[in-house]
């Protein structure tokens, strides 16, 4: 998770100085394409019709329709803040979910995601506090 979180804050990073960041992730989700093909072939994996709709759909239009809200978005955000917002996006993905795939709610998980906002809560009054005390 730690690598994870590294590499999409490079990628956002990466993204926020490139000149058309939709255009340079289009063109890296059709740059993957080939090495999933491989990966999943090579692991004994088929492929589908469904399977290449729902992968068009689930990952390409609704990741981008995501890719683009973000980087609409990130240029009015400070560096700090886009952080801060990065660590929402795994409770967003639990909310919904529950909500709308009916995936059960265990202690764990509720336990997990408070700490979560926890230090989402914490790196928000960090911030305010540092800059009453300038």
């Amino acid at each position: 998770m730690v690598l994870a979180g590294l590499g999409w804050a490079a990628y956002t990073i990466i993204g926020k100085r490139s000149a058309d960041p939709l255009a340079a992730t289009a063109a890296n989700f059709l740059l993957c394409l080939p090495i999933v093909v491989v990966m999943l072939l090579g692991a004994g994996g088929t492929i589908s019709n469904t399977g290449v709709a729902l992968g068009i759909l689930c990952g390409g239009v609704t990741s981008g329709l995501g890719y683009a809200l973000w980087y609409t978005v990130l240029p009015k955000l400070e560096g700090a803040t886009a952080a801060i917002v990065q660590l929402s996006v795994p409770i967003l993905a639990i909310v919904a979910g529950v909500l709308f795939l009916d995936e059960p709610l265990s202690l764990l998980l509720v336990l997990s995601a408070a700490m979560v906002v926890g230090g989402i809560a914490w790196a928000i009054t960090a911030r305010s506090v540092r800059a009453d005390h300038n």
